[in-house]
């Protein structure tokens, strides 16, 4: 065999090692399409880690894990990954969450203190040179640890009592067991089951009020969060536009955002289709910062909502 084959087992049996350290079981299966070989060379490589002395506990077909309290000294870090980490640390500082923050800073110094002096160096001479320029709405939260709060309840199962306020300032009080969160057009969410609604729900973190975890068990058991962030059980109208192609440029983000399910190029324009359960107020609002170079072809009621809009902002501008 030639030299090369013998790099990439090294670099292979390394990266599973790397993998055992950071997760609690491992599947064979798992290392076998992350390194593009065979499940039997996945379990020869095992072999070989255990002939070196490292204790591995398992076997072929449930999973590989080390066995508990088994530590090993630091991983050194490439090049390219201190690089990542800079990158990364950028963009925690603009997108994460208050919550979060304190504990990812204590996290990368923790990451720092293991770099060899020449990483060291790197990360003092490239950090400055890499910014993020994104607007960032302010954000105060009535409550702190909101977000480690909802993890640890999604990964204990168990449900939270919330205080929560809605866009018209209207508070309640739910019980909800939270199925994940996400982060979308400069705000974080909780989606969550409402057990008052007996519905998936999205909870805007910034409004929550009050945050309490309860002993109650989840009363039932949960899928990804993908699996629900776009199937929640809101009323949705479908609406079709046609759209001249100059504008689309403008709408790369914000059309997802409003829910667009299909675009299609024709000679006339493109045109947008739309699940949307704003159609009274957010999608005409969004709608008439386009209007100019966009046709409604359905619904009617949108049409009519549209030009009742633009008759009251018509009012309202005095010349």
């Amino acid at each position: 065999m030639n030299e090369d084959h013998y790099i990439k087992k090294i670099d292979r049996i390394t990266s599973i090692l790397v993998q055992l350290q950071s997760k609690p079981i491992v599947r064979a299966q798992d290392l076998a399409d992350k390194f593009e070989v065979s499940v039997r060379t996945i379990y020869r490589d095992i072999k070989t880690l255990e002939n070196a002395g490292i204790p591995i506990f398992g076997e072929a077909g449930s999973g590989y894990s080390l066995v508990d309290g088994y530590k090993l000294p630091p991983v050194m870090f490439t090049k390219e990954e201190v690089l990542s980490f800079i990158t990364a640390e950028k963009l925690m500082q603009n997108f994460s969450h208050e919550s979060l923050g304190s504990h990812y800073n204590s996290a990368m110094e923790k990451v720092k203190s293991v770099l060899r002096n020449s990483e060291k160096n790197l990360v003092t001479d490239i950090e400055n040179q890499i910014n993020i320029y994104a607007y960032q709405p302010e954000q105060k939260d009535s409550v702190k640890n909101i977000i480690p709060t909802v993890l640890e309840s999604i990964s204990e199962k168990m449900q939270l009592k919330i205080d929560y306020q809605n866009a018209n300032l209207e508070a309640s009080e739910r019980t909800i067991e939270a199925v994940g969160i996400f982060y979308e057009f400069n705000y974080w969410y909780v989606m969550a089951f409402c057990t008052m609604r007996k519905d998936y729900r999205q909870f805007r973190v910034d409004r929550i009020l009050k945050i309490t975890k309860t002993k109650n068990p989840f009363s039932q058991e949960y899928g990804h969060i993908n699996d629900y962030k776009n199937n929640t059980n809101g009323k949705k109208t479908e609406v079709k536009l046609l759209v001249e192609k100059k504008i689309m440029t403008h709408l790369v983000n914000s059309k997802k955002y409003y829910g667009l399910t299909k675009e299609i190029e024709t000679e006339n324009g493109i045109e947008l289709i739309f699940e949307t359960e704003w159609i009274d107020e957010g999608f005409p609002r969004w709608l008439i910062t386009f209007a100019d170079y966009a046709e409604i072809i359905y619904p009617e009621s949108l049409k009519i909502t549209l030009k009742n809009l633009i008759n009251n902002i018509s009012e309202r501008i005095k010349i």
